[in-house]
């Protein structure tokens, strides 16, 4: 007797588009999503919806000819009006995600967002399906975070109360629950590699930032920190890939700083032409507030780029507390310090520093994740 499709129900704040016929997402995760549906018949995702029919660069359809949306409203509850939204469509939103597990054989979650954080108190009820949770921000739990996040930490590696579940986070971290599972993501093929080379650093140095151009992921201070390098005759030129509210802050900055010729914005691009500026970038810098996968940073490690980034989530470890890396703190001052540091240790130094950083990012690509996906829901 020939076994039924199996089906995968996806649970995500990712909101989604439709266009002839194809359900559209953000691409970075739906290139993922892509190859975890790739061992499931059946796809049920429950997320949200725009009626928008406009798909921009950054969105791309689901590669899987049987995706069903069950659609959740967006919602918050940082004010009493989002509360009171809750609250009225919280019946509804449970009958679908209930609905969704009932017929699943694997649930995978999406966190944190808010509607993973309705979704993981229903998968309680749900002992006996196999389950996975991309956990996709900040692990670290002596960081401080929103009570939402720790809720959905604590419960999905909860093993009293959780069953059947692997948590994938980025790093590895000490005292963890048995379910955790250190999980890398991967942008670029086995293909891709390239052989290490040796870079000039005593010359003029490229830096790249890619990114969301938004507070958290502080564009302005990196603009401040290539600003005091250069006036510390450190000849530098700053790219920008990434879109967000402070892109006229930081364009205004650059204009009445005279960084024109030093400082360039491109914003959301494909991947292919962040590819070609990164092959032969000296650093790739993001000094965030937060980071889960820091995808900007492996993406130019990946190709020898000298990551610089702060102490926050897991990257200490990606760079293997300086070793293949500098870390610098969150201020333009204390950074161009540290910066000027290390370049005056010499190019020995930076092309250790840089060929560590490919070594290390090259390990994880995406013929490696395709493997461990198979894994995790295959066994």
């Amino acid at each position: 007797m020939k076994n039924r499709p199996r089906t995968l129900a996806i649970f995500t704040l990712v909101t989604h588009k439709k266009k002839e016929g194809k359900l559209y997402g953000y691409s970075p995760y739906v290139s993922e999503i892509n190859m975890w549906s790739s061992h499931f018949e059946n796809i049920i995702v429950v997320g949200c919806f725009s009626k928008s029919k406009d798909i921009d660069r950054l969105e791309k359809p689901y590669a899987h000819n049987n995706v069903e949306l069950l659609e959740v409203p967006v919602f918050n509850i940082k004010s009493i009006l989002g509360v009171i939204k809750l609250v009225l469509n919280l019946p509804l939103m449970v009958y679908k995600m209930a609905k969704a597990m009932q017929r699943a054989d694997h649930l995978h979650f999406r966190c944190p967002s808010n509607v993973s954080a309705v979704a993981a108190l229903i998968q309680v009820f749900y002992p006996k399906k196999n389950k996975t949770t991309k956990y996709a921000g900040n692990w670290d739990p002596k960081s401080n975070q929103p009570m939402g996040y720790r809720f959905q930490k604590w419960l999905l590696s909860n093993t009293l109360l959780t069953k059947n579940m692997k948590v994938l986070v980025y790093g590895d971290w000490k005292d963890k629950s048995s379910y955790v599972v250190p999980f890398m993501s991967a942008t670029y093929n086995e293909s891709e590699k390239i052989e290490y080379k040796k870079r000039d650093f005593s010359g003029h140095l490229k830096f790249v930032f890619t990114g969301a151009m938004v507070t958290g992921k502080r564009p302005l201070l990196t603009i401040k920190i290539i600003e005091a390098l250069i006036h510390n005759g450190f000849s530098s030129e700053l790219h920008m890939f990434g879109d967000g509210p402070l892109i006229d802050d930081a364009k205004s900055y650059i204009k009445s700083h005279g960084l024109e010729d030093a400082v360039f914005i491109y914003g959301n691009q494909p991947k292919e032409q962040v590819k070609q500026c990164l092959l032969n970038a000296h650093f790739t810098i993001l000094p965030s507030k937060s980071e889960g996968w820091p995808k900007a940073i492996a993406e130019g490690m990946f190709f020898g780029a000298i990551p610089i980034s702060t102490k926050i989530s897991c990257l200490p470890w990606i760079l293997d507390f300086g070793k293949r890396g500098i870390l610098i703190e969150p201020s333009a001052d204390s950074a161009v310090k540290i910066i000027i540091d290390e370049l005056e240790k010499g190019d020995l130094h930076l092309n250790q520093l840089s060929k560590k950083a490919l070594e290390w990012s090259q390990q994880y690509t995406v013929d490696k994740l395709e493997l461990e996906i198979s894994k995790l829901v295959n066994n």
